[in-house]
């Protein structure tokens, strides 16, 4: 989880330990008595990810004062649900780069990926079961359900130029923001938070992870591939109206948004570079940003409920730098 920023480096070293435990879980409850699972699992999961959501869970119970041992088994889980969704992501985006280097569809195959996928669905369940908690189940399979949902809404849209910016919104909560705020919920959940202050807890998960994903499309069109660990271009490529499209098409004169609509609806990129130069020239970025930085204020507003401490000043730290993200 790294923005570059000394403000997010404390908040790495605040659960710096606590990560080395959740490591450990995750190796240990990757055991499988099929070598390939164990494999492809290992694969991604050590390919240098942020973990981010795991991450902010640990704060977010550090915030909360809950330092008993179940937080580590919930930052595995929320850990295992990411990654199956990376892994089936790829196979569905037939992608072939990710955080630098070849997708785990790339080099084992797609069945691999699928099926590996499903292990750590199933591992992260049994875990669940293992709290014995009714609520954590919930919260976990309902932001599984809706995650899906959003993976299909996502492949529902996909090549479809008339996508607007609430349409786009409502995707990546489901998406990507709905793990975040599940992750700053089991948090309070397991301190035992009320109501109101567990559902702060929600609002700033929700919120940093819209952000997250918002300035992720910026860097689509604004990063490198070296920056990003992926190729430019890759959204459009499979037909993903994005933030930066919709701004840059609503923005453009005719004979831009027409250059862009042709390009989402036959997930075109041989003229990338026209594309690339578009959205810049017509703003699109900036409003795209300004969008994320909405999203970081609501996390920041969010942290206003929690108590003062090293932990929530992380939080808020990791809200307020987010917009410096170059990876």
């Amino acid at each position: 989880m790294s923005v570059n920023s000394s403000s997010t480096a404390a908040a790495v070293a605040l659960i710096a330990d606590d990560m080395r435990e959740v490591d450990r879980l995750i190796a240990q409850r990757l055991a499988s008595g099929v070598p390939l699972v164990g494999e492809v699992a290992q694969y991604i999961i050590s390919a240098g990810g942020k973990r981010l959501r795991p991450g902010i869970l640990l704060l977010m119970c550090g915030a909360l004062g809950y330092d008993a041992p179940q937080r580590f088994n919930m930052a595995a889980v929320v850990e295992f649900i990411h990654t199956a969704t990376l892994l089936h992501d790829d196979v569905v985006d037939d992608s072939t780069l990710r955080r630098g280097r070849a997708t785990a569809n790339e080099v084992f195959g797609n069945p691999a990926s699928v099926l590996v996928g499903d292990f750590l669905y199933s591992r992260a369940f049994q875990m669940m079961v293992e709290s014995g908690n009714m609520r954590i189940m919930q919260t976990l399979a309902d932001a599984t359900n809706v995650i899906a949902e959003g993976e299909v809404m996502q492949l529902v849209n996909m090549h479809d130029a008339s996508l607007d910016e609430a349409g786009y919104l409502r995707v990546i909560r489901s998406k990507t923001a709905k793990l975040f705020e599940a992750s700053t919920r089991l948090a309070a959940i397991l301190a035992g938070c009320p109501p109101a202050l567990e559902q702060a807890c929600a609002e700033y998960g929700q919120a940093l992870g819209t952000a997250f994903q918002v300035i992720d499309d910026v860097l689509d069109y604004d990063g490198t591939p070296t920056e990003m660990g992926k190729n430019l271009g890759d959204d459009l490529r499979e037909g993903k109206s994005t933030l930066p499209l919709i701004a840059a098409m609503r923005l453009g004169t005719p004979a831009q948004r027409d250059t862009i609509r042709q390009a989402i609806e036959n997930g075109a990129i041989d003229n990338i570079d026209e594309i690339l130069a578009i959205v810049r020239e017509t703003g699109a970025l900036d409003v795209t940003r300004q969008a994320a930085a909405a999203e970081a204020h609501r996390a920041v507003a969010a942290t206003e409920h929690l108590p003062r401490n090293s932990h929530t000043e992380a939080l808020l730290q990791l809200a307020a730098q987010l917009l410096q993200r170059r990876s």
